[in-house]
């Protein structure tokens, strides 16, 4: 468990006095209680039991920075509900369901492969500050999916059922509600192909988006976590604080934060 490495911690000096015990007794106690509530939503939420073993490993190494990034992200996702909001094939978000704050790229400077793209403000803005990064450096970043409303995921998903069958076509697209791009912080980059994984693009992505809180939603060999193929192209801005909680504690795996963050907020 999560708070027997703290047990071993409060072994004070065999000299010091009982109001001394006393009061690290009374410090750890909230941070033993608190580890104990992480465990709890850590034991709810769907990852493997190897994963889940290193991730917990993980918090009880450095449970001082875990509680300050934690604070952070939780503080968020209650002013901006939507924004870790979980969403996937067991999650759907409601059929009326548009964000209030998009944001048309349109003449923002941004490269866009056709115009009408949207994208909500916070995901707008740190994709600002990450494209002139890139551009710096002799990489554009374009942006050739952003928000999808419920309707256009209807004809999306049909599409690709009548293209490729159903089975397939689950493997690779989501059913109307369940996909990220509703939420309006899902953005796919570059040619939305395999060929994007070979790009500079690509491999600047991996490197820097964490940093301007974009996250890969659907890694390599991820599939029978995601339930989706691997999306090279595929990143959902979660913020800078989740995306350093996701790194430090969370293997990198978007999903295990966002599985966490459901079954302890919610």
């Amino acid at each position: 468990m999560l708070v027997f490495a703290l047990a071993s911690c409060g072994r004070g000096n065999s000299q010091a006095s009982s109001s001394q015990k006393q009061q690290k007794q009374t410090q750890e106690s909230p941070q033993k209680s608190a580890l104990a509530a992480v465990e709890e939503s850590l034991d709810k939420a769907e990852i493997p039991s190897s994963d889940l073993t290193v991730i917990k490993q993980r918090i009880e190494a450095s449970p001082d920075r875990f509680f300050d990034l934690l604070t952070k992200v939780e503080a968020r996702a209650k002013e901006d509900p939507y924004l870790l909001k979980r969403v996937d094939k067991k999650k759907s978000l409601p059929q009326d369901y548009e964000p209030g704050d998009l944001v048309l790229l349109d003449k923002t400077g941004l490269s866009v492969s056709r115009p009408g793209h949207r994208l909500r403000k916070p995901a707008y803005e740190a994709l600002v500050l990450m494209s002139e990064a890139a551009r710096k450096e002799g990489i554009s970043l374009l942006v050739s999916s952003a928000y999808r409303s419920y309707a256009y995921q209807v004809e999306v998903f049909a599409r690709n059922v009548k293209e490729m069958g159903q089975k397939e076509a689950e493997r690779v697209s989501a059913h109307p509600g369940a996909s990220q791009h509703q939420l309006g912080t899902a953005i796919d980059f570059g040619s939305i192909t395999d060929a994007f994984a070979q790009t500079k693009a690509s491999a600047w992505l991996v490197k820097n988006a964490a940093t301007y809180g974009f996250s890969l939603s659907y890694p390599k060999g991820m599939e029978p976590i995601t339930g989706y193929v691997w999306e090279s192209w595929h990143y959902r801005y979660i913020g800078t604080d989740a995306t350093a909680l996701q790194d430090e504690y969370f293997l990198g795996v978007q999903c295990y934060l966002i599985q966490f963050l459901d079954a302890r907020l919610s």
